[in-house]
């Protein structure tokens, strides 16, 4: 039961997150919007962790699943990389440092209040 209760939480944030995305016309992603809206009814607790964990589980374990459509889309657009290669690589090299960065500063925001508590 839990684990269909846990599939419907990410379908309807999922679904919430699109409808959001289609009334601003698409500037942020429904699948980042839902992400963020389920994260905060996680961390408000309004939903239990553990009604989404065993799925959230099943999906972090499945991860390769995911990247093979990007990657068959990547060997189709094969003559485009050959040109902008170098492009690509330092776009994303610093796309990915700033993400990093990001999800760095997050995480030691959210850990300081757990730390004083346990004090």
């Amino acid at each position: 039961m839990r684990m269909i209760r846990g599939i419907f939480y990410i379908l309807l944030f999922y679904f919430i997150g699109e409808c959001i995305s289609h009334l601003t016309y698409g500037f942020i992603p429904g699948s980042i919007i839902g992400m963020i809206l389920l994260f905060l009814f996680l961390r408000y607790k309004k939903i239990k962790e553990e009604d989404v964990e065993g799925v959230a589980n099943a999906f972090t374990k499945n991860m390769a699943v995911f990247f093979i459509p990007a990657g068959a889309a990547l060997l189709g657009a094969s003559d485009m990389l050959s040109k902008f290669w170098l492009s690509i690589i330092i776009v994303c090299t610093f796309s990915s440092l700033l993400v990093i960065s990001a999800v760095a500063l997050v995480q030691e925001k959210m850990e300081k209040p757990t730390k004083k508590a346990k004090s």
